[in-house]
């Protein structure tokens, strides 16, 4: 006879480690000013949403159970798959969603850590210097844009109500500290980065063509 699965807290180790892991990627970001704890504040809110959903406590399923009349269903996928069928649950969520949502969390991971490896070169050697080359050559903000991205593939592989409601507001915060930030350089730089501004997007790179 099998045993009725364990759910709950008991894979509260993997909901520390994640949330450990993710909130590392925070360092990365020297925030210039007190305000700007907002956006740390809100992408751990985001984290720690997700995590203990996903290890610990599944809200999302038991609002699911309730709307959709199912018991005893111990994991969110068991009940998606008792909706979609199994044949279309595999289809869209592991052969389609989750290498999508895979790529975007990898992409948003090394725009972190590439940007902060950026800014922190070009700290060591000079002081004061406006850094616009490599990927800040693409996009002034890189990131900014690889947290939106980070959680976002986060959201796709894993949706909750709770991320559901907090990645508009995370995006709204990014955008916001963009924006801040964008006017403190300008005011440090003048017309060096109003040039600067002017040939660089914030966030999505311009798709360059080439004229013959």
């Amino acid at each position: 006879m099998l045993s009725e699965p364990d759910f709950g807290w008991v894979n509260v180790l993997f909901v520390v480690v994640n949330i450990i892991f993710f909130s590392i990627f925070i360092f990365f970001i020297q925030y210039r000013k007190k305000i700007s704890r907002l956006p740390g504040s809100v992408y751990l809110a985001f984290i720690v949403a997700l995590y203990v959903e996903m290890y610990g406590l599944p809200l999302t399923m038991y609002v699911f159970m309730g709307v959709f009349g199912y018991n005893e269903v111990f994991q969110l996928e068991f009940l998606l798959i008792g909706l979609l069928g199994e044949d279309l649950f595999y289809l869209i969520f592991k052969y389609i969603i989750f290498p999508i949502s895979t790529i975007i969390i990898v992409v948003g991971i090394l725009l972190i850590v590439f940007g902060w490896r950026q800014i922190f070169k070009a700290r060591s050697k000079s002081q004061g210097q406006l850094v616009t080359t490599g990927l800040y050559s693409h996009i002034r903000h890189p990131q900014y844009l690889g947290f939106l991205l980070l959680t976002l593939g986060m959201l796709l592989e894993w949706p909750t109500i709770f991320t559901l409601l907090l990645w508009p507001v995370l995006t709204v915060v990014y955008y916001r500290l963009a924006k801040d930030e964008d006017k403190e350089i300008e005011a440090q730089f003048g017309e060096e980065f109003r040039e600067y501004k002017r040939t660089v997007p914030a966030f999505l790179p311009r798709l360059r063509t080439t004229t013959t």
